[in-house]
Parts: structure tokens; sequence; C-alpha cells
């Protein structure tokens, strides 16, 4: 094969591989709490877990009270002017992939979870609610 030949399949590979669900990052929970624990604000981290309520919509943001499996408290700030409004309750599990934030209030959080990027969220993000993704 010529070098052209394999570059273009090189590139419909990769193309085909950001839009598929199943090339997304997995949940890891165990990283997450590392990261929590280790104060690492800005880390990229993907992860589930269970509503302990329904969201609650503050201006531009719905806001996610999630607990994860590792027993982790998190806020989850989803930008609903960048994103679609996730349609879940209390009890619901999600998936998010997002960056983490340690503020000095009562639980870390996570925030650029949509696929819309800015200068303070360089990577796509989203939630995962019964393989549906909203980002």
């Amino acid at each position: 094969m010529t070098w052209r030949l394999l570059s273009g399949l090189a590139s419909v590979l990769l193309l085909a591989a950001c839009g598929n669900p199943a090339a997304r990052a997995s949940a890891d929970d165990a990283a997450l709490h590392q990261d929590i624990a280790s104060g690492r604000a800005g880390a990229e981290v993907t992860f589930d877990g269970t509503l302990v309520a329904d969201p609650v919509q503050v201006g531009t943001h719905e806001h996610l009270q999630i607990k994860t499996p590792q027993g982790d408290n998190l806020e989850v700030d989803h930008n609903t002017s960048l994103a679609t409004s996730v349609p879940a309750h209390a009890g619901d599990t999600v998936i998010v992939h997002g960056l983490l934030y340690i503020d000095p209030g009562p639980r870390p959080g996570i925030h650029c979870t949509h696929a819309h990027t800015s200068s303070g969220c360089p990577n796509p993000g989203w939630i995962e609610l019964g393989q549906n993704f909203y980002e």
C-alpha cells in the first residue's frame, strides 16, 4: 500500500472512532477518587454514579448531585446553553466525562460536560444516561 492510502485509511478510522460511543473513555471511579484525594483540579475524569436528587436548573447550568460507588459526592455543572439538558431523576445511574474542580465548598465538582469546547474547557465532555449521550 502506498503511504497516501495508509494515511487516508488511518484518518477514516480515527474519524469513525471519534463518533463511536464505544470509543469513549470508560468509567474509572478509583482514578476519580484518587484525583479528588490528591486535589488534582483540572484532571480529565470519567466515572459513574447515581443521582441523589433530581437535577436543578440554575441559570444556564443544570446541577446534578451524584454519588459514586467509591462513596464520593460530586456536583456536576452541565452547561445547558452548550449542551442538551439531561432528563435524569433521582436514582438514575449516569456516566460522566468532564473536568474535576475542587472548590472550598461542600463537595468537589465536574464541569466541561459538553461537546463544544472553549478556553476553559479544552476537551469535549458528556453525560451518558440510558445509552444516550448529552453533550
